[in-house]
C-alpha cells in the first residue's frame, strides 16, 4: 500500500511538472483560490490519497450504519423520493383546487404553505390580521377551514407535510379532527409538521411563546403520536431557512444539527425513551448552487447524525440513528431578473438532492422571486423532478457520485467542520443558549455579508444579475391574490362564532388554560378543542396568557 502511495504522488508530480505546468503558463486559472461555499479549499485535482482511510468504516454500505451512503438499502431502485411543492394560498377552497391539480399532474404528496396570521397563532379576522390574510399561504382559522382544504382528499391515502411551527400541534390537531371526519384512523396518517421553533428565534421569526412552553409543545407532539400517529414525522429540524438567511453550507449542517441535539435532549428530559421518538424524527435541508458541495453535504449530515444518536444520545433501534430528510431547493438563489433562468438552477439543485438521498423533495417555481407562483410555472418545476426520475437515470444506482475522491474528500470535511461547531454551540450550553447569546445569529450574518460582499465585487456571478445581464426584461404573468378573501374568511368565522355552541368552548379554554399551567399532554385537548369548533387564535391567545410571548434581546 505505501508503494501504491508512493508511485501515485511520483506520478502526479511528473503530470505536474510536464504538463500543468507549462499548461499554466499558457492560460492562467480563473482564480488564486477556488473554495466552496463554506471556503473549503477546492484542488485543482483529487486522487485516492484524498478519500478516506477504511471506506467500509467510514461510508458503509447503504441502510447500515452511519448511512452515510443512504438510510434505504435498494434506495430509489425500490421506490422514488416524494415529489412535494409546497403549495397554499388564499383561500382553503383555492388551495384545495392547486392540490388537486398537482396529485392530478403526478405530486405523490401535499405540502401547505400558511399565511401569515396563521403561522403566528391569529385568526383572519383579528386586527393584527389585517392586510395578511391568504397572502403566503392559506389561511387557517378552524377545523371548518382545514376540513375544506382537504376536501375530496382522503388523508389516510396522501402523506402530508405542513409547514408550520409555533402553533404546529394546533395545525396537527385540525387535520386529525378532519382525518376522523373522513374515517380515517389516527394511525393511518402520514405526514410532517415542521414544528421547529429553535430555526424561528435564528432565521424566520414567526415565534410566538417563550423556548420553554415552545419546548413543552413540541414534546407534547412527540409523545401523543408516538402512541397515536406512528407514521407521522413529529418535527422537520430545518436547516432550509438558516441557509435562506445566508449560513454557508457547514454551517447549516452544523446549526441544524445542534437544534436537533436539543430537541432529543428536551424529550429525554421530559421522560421519553429516545427509541420511542427518535424514529419519528425528520430534517429539512436546502439545495444550493454548489452541486458537488451540496450532495457532500447531505451525506455528511446523515453520517454525523447516526454517530450523534448512537453514541451521544446511547440509540439502541438502527431507525433512531437514521437522518431522513426533505429537500426543497433554495429560494433565495432565485433571481427576478431572467426569471427563466430559474429553471436551470432548480434543476441542478434538485439533481443534487437526489444525488444526496433525499426521501422527499420540493422544486421552486422559476417565478417566485416576483410572486406566489402560477400554475403553469408549478407545473414545469414538478416536471423537473419527474425528469430527474424517469428520463436521466440519476436514481438507477445508489449514491451514484460515492467513490469520487472529490466527494469523499468534501463529506469528510463538513463532517470535521461541522462538528467542530457543534462542539464549539455544546461549549456554551447547547443550541438554545449559543441563540440567546447571539453566535448562531452572528456566524449567519457573517457569511451572508461575506457573500454579499462577493456578489457585488463580481468575484461571485449571478447570471442575470451581476453578469451576461439584458436590457430588456420580459415580466411573466404573475398569480395575484384578490384582497377581497379577507373579507369573505372574517364572514366565515363571524358564521362559525354564531353557530358554535359557545359556552362549551368558554368551558375548553377554561381547561386549557389549567393543563397549560400544570404537566399534562395538551395535545388531546387541543384536538377536543378544534373538533368543538375552538378557532387557532384562540387557543393561542389562552397560552398567551398562560406562557407569554416572546421577546428577543436586542441589542442597538
Amino acid at each position: 500500500m505505501a508503494e501504491q502511495k508512493s508511485a501515485l504522488q511520483d506520478a502526479q508530480r511528473a503530470w505536474e511538472e510536464q504538463l500543468v505546468n507549462p499548461g499554466l503558463k499558457k492560460f492562467p486559472e480563473r482564480k488564486t483560490e477556488f473554495t466552496t461555499s463554506s471556503g473549503i479549499p477546492v484542488k485543482r485535482l483529487y486522487t485516492p490519497d484524498d478519500a478516506p482511510g477504511d471506506y467500509t468504516e467510514e461510508s458503509g454500505f447503504p441502510g447500515e450504519y452511519p448511512y452515510t451512503r443512504g438510510v434505504q438499502p435498494t434506495m430509489y431502485r425500490g421506490r422514488f423520493w416524494t415529489m412535494r411543492q409546497y403549495a397554499g394560498y388564499a383561500t382553503a377552497e383555492e388551495s384545495n383546487a392547486r392540490y388537486r391539480y398537482l396529485l392530478e399532474q403526478g405530486q405523490t404528496g401535499l405540502s401547505v404553505a400558511f399565511d401569515l396570521p396563521t403561522q403566528i397563532g391569529y385568526d383572519a379576522d383579528d386586527p393584527l390580521a389585517e392586510g395578511e390574510v391568504g397572502k403566503v399561504g392559506v389561511s387557517i382559522s378552524s377545523v371548518q377551514d382545514m376540513a375544506r382544504l382537504f376536501d375530496s382528499i382522503p388523508l389516510d391515502k396522501v402523506s402530508t407535510s405542513m409547514t408550520i411551527n409555533a402553533p404546529a400541534s394546533i395545525l396537527l390537531a385540525m387535520y386529525i379532527a378532519v382525518a376522523k371526519r373522513q374515517g380515517a384512523a389516527e394511525n393511518k396518517l402520514r405526514g410532517t409538521v415542521q414544528n421547529d421553533i429553535l430555526k424561528e428565534y435564528v432565521a424566520r421569526g414567526t415565534y410566538i411563546f417563550p423556548p420553554a412552553p415552545s419546548m413543552r409543545l413540541i414534546t407534547d407532539l412527540f409523545g401523543y403520536c408516538q402512541t397515536n400517529v406512528p407514521h407521522w414525522n413529529t418535527i422537520s429540524i430545518s436547516g432550509y431557512h438558516i441557509r435562506e438567511a445566508g449560513c454557508t453550507a457547514v454551517q447549516e449542517v452544523a446549526f441544524t444539527l445542534a437544534n436537533g441535539i436539543a430537541y432529543v435532549q428536551a424529550a429525554v428530559d421530559a421522560g421519553l425513551d429516545v427509541d420511542d421518538f427518535a424514529p419519528q424524527l425528520s430534517f429539512f435541508f436546502n439545495a444550493h448552487n454548489q452541486f458537488l458541495e451540496e450532495i457532500a453535504k447531505f451525506r455528511a449530515a446523515r453520517k454525523l447524525w447516526a454517530h450523534i444518536m448512537r453514541e451521544r444520545f446511547k440509540a439502541q433501534n438502527p431507525r433512531s440513528w437514521q437522518l431522513k430528510f426533505h429537500t426543497q431547493t433554495g429560494g433565495s438563489t432565485l433571481t427576478a431578473q431572467q426569471p427563466e433562468n430559474n429553471i436551470v438552477r432548480v434543476a441542478l439543485q434538485a439533481l443534487a438532492a437526489v444525488m444526496g438521498g433525499t426521501q422527499s423533495l420540493h422544486t421552486n417555481s422559476m417565478d417566485e422571486a416576483l410572486a406566489l407562483p402560477t400554475e403553469k410555472a408549478v407545473q414545469v418545476a414538478l416536471r423537473t423532478q419527474q425528469i430527474i426520475a424517469y428520463e436521466t437515470g440519476a436514481a438507477d444506482s445508489i449514491d451514484p457520485l460515492a467513490g469520487s475522491y472529490l466527494i469523499e474528500s468534501l463529506t469528510d470535511d463538513i463532517v470535521r467542520r461541522a462538528q467542530d461547531y457543534i462542539t464549539r454551540i455544546d461549549g456554551l450550553g447547547g443550541a438554545l443558549p449559543a441563540i440567546e447569546n447571539g453566535f448562531i445569529n452572528g456566524e449567519i450574518q457573517d457569511a451572508a455579508y461575506a457573500y454579499l460582499q462577493a456578489v457585488e465585487r463580481g468575484e461571485q456571478v449571478i447570471v442575470g444579475v451581476n453578469q451576461f445581464t439584458v436590457d430588456d426584461e420580459v415580466q411573466p404573468d404573475l398569480l395575484r391574490v384578490d384582497p377581497a378573501i379577507e373579507a369573505a374568511q372574517r364572514a366565515k368565522l363571524a358564521a362559525l362564532r354564531a353557530g358554535r355552541d359557545n359556552n362549551r368552548v368558554a368551558e375548553l379554554r377554561a381547561h386549557l388554560e389549567t393543563a397549560a399551567r400544570g404537566g399534562d399532554n395538551l395535545m388531546p385537548l387541543f384536538i377536543e378543542s378544534v373538533e368543538n369548533d375552538v378557532t387557532l387564535g384562540e387557543i393561542c391567545h389562552t397560552l398567551r396568557g398562560v406562557f407569554g410571548e416572546y421577546r428577543p434581546n436586542v441589542s442597538i
